[in-house]
């Protein structure tokens, strides 16, 4: 081995420990925070608990059908074998974000030769993939799949020795992508699609063993749970696509502008340390769009052109998109990580000096830190705190009142967690998926019957309407100390016979 070689070798033994540092510290430093990490890491639990793993349910009661089963099956198998703890749930993410870096560098073989280690030490040390990689979203997953399936189709186009081998792997990243978010996360295959068109070479992308790779891997889920549950495709097709694409139904920064007050602050904030390199790129985009007309210099500049189509394509597809959220646009920061070190290379810059590295790695453990001594209303853990201090026997179950519901209880207290609503909701206005409450506080009452382990929650000002319903179905609602956050914690009882 010479110098060369080994110096190589220790530069990459350091960016695979920058990213293990990156990875694993302080995934349980603060508990579950609502909404997103609560609902998922609860639907996960139901699943290990119940034995059901092929319905995601967000109580013994209530399916939960806003996604896929990937990201619930990822954390359930986590849980199973490490317990109810928060880094437990976290786990699998970590690890995507591991795979993305170890994929970021591959790629580079084929994309940036040279660049392998600033593209990887880009990608593992953006702000937004490392703070993503600490919480329970379907997102870390989704890229981790979707980016196995571009790395398979690059190396069909460099490998012609096993280019049909690739093309399966590349099926069976997209049908895991399927089974990780649905019809919209299939949008890196539309990118290998154009690319497949625009660059010189054989068209291999649509091989039919590909197709019936991805159905026999996406699709079984999908049926068994449509034809369990009639009317479940409609739901998928209209709430779960076309609500979320074409409406603001979901509330979610549908306004004409809401792209760039969502992606704008996504793309410059998230990108940080390497904003500068991308940006300085981006400058030479449009003469880079008007040689590539001509086919000749799409040969010549075959990566820069996947990578720059693997990044706007989505992004004006998520643009357009009524529903919009910052970690949307994840599965970007891999191409974005491989044009930093094409941008890096044209410069002739190597790897930034490894101490301003160093200080940044240390920024971002602080800050991830402090996040567990954050104080917040989101983080299940201080409400399960709150709730035992008054409730110092078991609690199986809590209910909220047309409140916020905290479902990382599950996870904190391992109760049930329902919401129901103070006043009966009408047939009529109850959707059949993923209804808005579980029941009603008479159903609540009747099913509970005043049990000491099941707690409820409500808000302050509801809290005269709930003793006076309470007492009207036969029971007496207690306060279990001082609210707490605006909310009175209590318990129901029967009254004593006189």
């Amino acid at each position: 081995m010479n110098a060369g070689t080994g110096a190589a070798n220790h530069t990459g033994l350091r960016v695979a420990l920058l990213a293990l540092v990156l990875a694993f510290p302080f995934l349980g430093s603060r508990g579950i925070w609502e909404p997103d990490e609560g609902r998922y890491t609860n639907v996960a639990i139901n699943m290990v608990e119940s034995g059901d793993w092929l319905t995601p349910r967000r109580n013994q009661d209530v399916a939960h059908w806003t996604k896929p089963p990937l990201t619930y099956w990822a954390v359930a198998a986590s849980i199973r074998s490490f317990g109810l703890r928060p880094w437990a749930a976290r786990l699998p993410m970590a690890l995507s974000y591991l795979l993305c870096v170890w994929l970021t560098w591959r790629l580079a073989r084929r994309l940036a030769p040279g660049g392998e280690l600033t593209a990887a030490v880009a990608f593992a040390t953006m702000l937004l993939p490392v703070c993503a990689a600490q919480v329970v979203t379907t997102d870390f997953v989704l890229a981790a799949c979707e980016t196995v399936a571009v790395w398979a189709f690059v190396e069909s186009r460099g490998d012609r020795g096993r280019p049909g081998a690739w093309i399966v792997l590349m099926w069976a990243g997209f049908a895991l992508a399927f089974l990780a978010k649905g019809p919209p996360e299939l949008l890196p295959l539309l990118v290998v699609l154009v690319c497949d068109g625009l660059l010189p070479g054989p068209r291999r992308a649509l091989r039919l063993t590909g197709i019936v790779v991805f159905a026999v891997i996406a699709l079984p889920w999908y049926v068994a749970v449509m034809l369990g549950n009639p009317g479940l495709f409609e739901y998928f097709l209209g709430d779960e696509v076309m609500h979320r694409v074409a409406t603001n139904k979901f509330d979610r920064h549908g306004q004409w502008y809401g792209w760039a007050t969502i992606y704008g602050p996504t793309l410059a904030l998230g990108t940080l340390p390497w904003t500068g390199a991308l940006w300085r790129g981006a400058k030479g985009l449009p003469a880079a769009l008007r040689r590539w007309r001509d086919p000749a210099a799409r040969h010549q500049q075959a990566a820069p052109l996947l990578l720059t189509v693997w990044v706007l394509l989505p992004l004006l597809v998520f643009c357009l998109s009524r529903s919009r959220l910052p970690l949307y646009l994840l599965p970007l920061f891999v191409p974005l990580a491989l044009l930093v070190a094409v941008q890096r290379l044209k410069e002739g810059r190597a790897l930034p000096r490894w101490p301003w590295l160093a200080l940044w790695v240390a920024l971002l453990l602080a800050l991830r830190l402090g996040a567990g001594y954050w104080p917040t209303h989101s983080d299940a853990s201080a409400w399960a705190r709150a709730i035992q201090v008054r409730v110092p026997t078991p609690v199986h179950e809590v209910i909220f009142v047309d409140d916020m519901v905290r479902y990382g209880l599950r996870l904190h207290l391992d109760a049930w967690i329902e919401k129901v609503s103070l006043e009966p909701v009408p047939a009529g206005r109850q959707a059949r998926f993923n209804p808005t409450y579980d029941g009603d506080l008479g159903t609540g009452l009747a099913g509970t019957d005043g049990e000491p382990g099941a707690i409820w929650v409500c808000k302050q000002a509801l809290w005269p309407q709930v003793q006076a319903q309470v007492l009207q179905h036969g029971y007496r609602a207690e306060a279990l100390g001082p609210p707490y956050r605006g909310r009175v914690i209590f318990r129901t009882r029967k009254p004593r016979p006189e």
